[in-house]
């Protein structure tokens, strides 16, 4: 019963995922701030915020990797 809970989740955070990207995720918002402001700090802050979600992004999908072969290793040993 835990696996399927953790399935779903798991299932979720993509869907969480893709849903950001197709709204346009940081790079809607890097538009709209040079669009509108001029302030050096703030796109600095929005480069940074930018790289630490692809770093995030990276991470997420290498513990998806992991729990998946995880997962597999589990259901063959049943």
């Amino acid at each position: 019963m835990e696996g399927i809970t953790l399935l779903i989740a798991v299932v979720a955070l993509i869907i969480a995922i893709l849903a950001y990207q197709r709204t346009g995720g940081t790079g809607e918002l890097k538009r709209q701030i040079e669009a509108g402001a001029s302030s050096p700090d703030l796109k600095k802050q929005i480069d940074a915020l930018a790289a630490m979600t692809d770093s995030l992004r990276e991470k997420t999908a290498d513990a998806l990797d992991r729990l998946e072969k995880a997962i597999r290793k589990t259901e063959k040993g049943e």
